[in-house]
């Protein structure tokens, strides 16, 4: 039996830096530039990585809203494709997976 709410506090803390750090990253990105045209091609560069990185933040966040929605529905630890119970370990590895070790190769 899967301790649904072990991975409920996992994901939820999981959301929550996140979250926290999508903040700072949108924070970096609305600060003013630079007005000095090689610092602002330098910050360019940083704000393309701190995009690309909130980005696969948002990704993550969704993946995890809908791990928790599965915990409430009753169908986490599930795989989505083949039907079977996910094992413990890969959920241990990636709480918001939604498919086994078989049906991902």
């Amino acid at each position: 039996m899967i301790d649904t709410e072990h991975y409920s506090k996992r994901l939820t803390a999981r959301r929550a830096e996140l979250v926290e750090r999508m903040n700072r990253i949108e924070d970096w990105l609305d600060d003013t530039p630079n007005p000095d045209t090689e610092e602002r091609a330098t910050e360019r560069e940083q704000d393309e990585v701190f995009e690309a990185q909130g980005n696969e933040d948002q990704k993550e966040v969704r993946a995890i809203d809908a791990a928790l929605q599965r915990i409430e529905n009753g169908v986490f630890g599930i795989c989505m494709e083949c039907g079977e119970e996910i094992s413990k370990e890969r959920l241990d590895a990636v709480p918001y997976t939604t498919r086994c070790r078989n049906c991902m190769t």
